[in-house]
């Protein structure tokens, strides 16, 4: 299972993030005068105190100077100063984000903008970016819980972005908090998914590999699938077909466990040796060892076999499904003969699903609809299922659609005829 979904922020990124803001910080809120702040608005009292003007101005010069170690001592002698006011400090604050950033000091910037953010003095136009830049710096440092603490408060605020999501989930995630990893990314594809809109990729891979972590086969099945939804690359496909057999085990029946075979080999993520023998194998038994035939040349041409026992064995197998193939082609025309004349559908499904095996589609699909049209199967999931199959691979692919959205009853062979729309819609 892929386990490599998280996000590296780069240094030189969050460099341009956090000096972008001091620097937007320093010129704004304190001029050159330092007598007063940029916004007239603001109330009387905000204004650098005149204990400390003469400590601030030298540290404003020294950051004009690039001589950042000065403004920094300078910074720490206004702070250490009694009389500073609340003000006076959101000045200091100001500048140290901007000295600290510039020597790579993200720890003390970091916390000079979560006092910025904190102390009431920024402008509503100001927190989004601040709180940002909190967030980052704390992911960054590996402070997950503060950077989740403040991507949150993004969110609350309404001034999230895309990587202020990643940054959420990526913190859950690298704290080890798995449930909390799923529920943010679930909300995160929820939603996407609400608003007709293509997840994300690594939303979907972090909730994938919470499920993991987890121990949860539902949850890792429902991740698998919205991958192979939205991004069906054929390791996902195959993630997610071989977690179905997996899951299932020994409680899947024959016929199910050929059905997931077929949709592994349509897919072409059909891979182990013993699965292409087994689908063979499964094949002939339930009457259709065209489709054995079919199944075992192409393990041959695709070279899944290596070595001589695995070679000799399945092409006696294969010596043996052609010999039964053409006997049972051979008698064909009279089976169809006998299903026509039977009061139900059963002989006729049976006979399409034997041309469904010898890859004649158009055949298979008008007497799979024929017997389940006649009523009586004993199975009709599973001839819905084998119609759809017929239909798309006959190239109709919207009666393929229908077919697969009416197979009901077994809730198997509906999870496996969604996953065929899927990739009929796909194809």
């Amino acid at each position: 299972m892929r386990n490599n979904t998280t996000m590296n922020v780069k240094p030189s990124l969050l460099a341009a993030l956090v000096l972008g803001v001091a620097v937007v910080g320093a010129t704004t809120v304190l001029p050159s005068t330092l007598a007063v702040a940029a916004d007239k608005k603001k109330e009387e009292g905000n204004k650098v105190s005149k204990d400390l003007a003469k400590p601030l101005k030298a540290a404003q010069d020294a950051l004009n100077a690039k001589k950042y170690p000065d403004a920094i001592a300078k910074l720490k002698e206004a702070e250490g100063n009694p009389k500073k006011t609340p003000y006076d400090e959101h000045v200091i604050n100001e500048l140290a984000a901007v000295a600290y950033a510039r020597t790579g000091d993200y720890a003390n910037a970091g916390k000079a903008f979560e006092a910025q953010v904190n102390d009431g003095f920024l402008e509503q136009s100001e927190i989004p970016q601040r709180v940002k830049a909190v967030a980052q710096i704390n992911y960054q440092l590996k402070n997950y819980d503060k950077a989740i603490e403040y991507g949150q408060r993004a969110i609350k605020g309404g001034y999230a972005d895309e990587e202020m999501n990643v940054i959420i989930g990526q913190s859950y995630y690298l704290k080890g908090d798995w449930k909390g990893t799923r529920k943010f990314e679930e909300g995160l594809i929820d939603s996407d998914i609400k608003a007709g809109k293509t997840p994300k990729e690594q939303a979907l891979q972090l909730f994938l590999s919470a499920c993991v972590k987890l121990d949860d086969s539902d949850c890792t099945t429902k991740g698998l699938e919205h991958m192979v939804a939205y991004y069906p690359k054929p390791d996902y496909w195959k993630q997610l077909l071989y977690t179905l057999a997996q899951s299932k085990g020994a409680n899947a029946s024959d016929k199910t466990t050929l059905q997931l075979y077929r949709l592994m080999s349509e897919v072409d993520v059909l891979s182990r040796p013993d699965d292409y023998t087994e689908m063979a194998q499964l094949a002939i038994e339930q009457g259709s060892p065209g489709e054995a035939q079919h199944i075992l040349e192409k393990g041959f041409q695709k070279g899944v076999f290596t070595d001589q026992r695995s070679k000799d064995k399945n092409q006696r197998l294969l010596e043996s499904a052609k010999k039964t193939a053409a006997a049972d082609e051979a008698a064909l025309g009279k089976m169809e003969k006998d299903a026509d004349a039977a009061p139900t559908g059963d002989k006729d499904v049976g006979v399409g699903f034997a041309y469904l095996g010898y890859q004649q589609y158009d055949k298979a699909s008008d007497l799979l609809s024929k017997g389940l049209t006649k009523g009586g199967v004993k199975s009709e999931p599973e001839a819905r299922l084998l119609l759809g199959i017929a239909q798309l691979k006959g190239g109709h692919k919207d009666e393929a659609v229908k077919s697969f959205h009416a197979v009901k009853g077994d809730p198997t062979l509906e999870r496996l005829a969604n996953l065929w729309t899927l990739h009929a819609k796909q194809a």
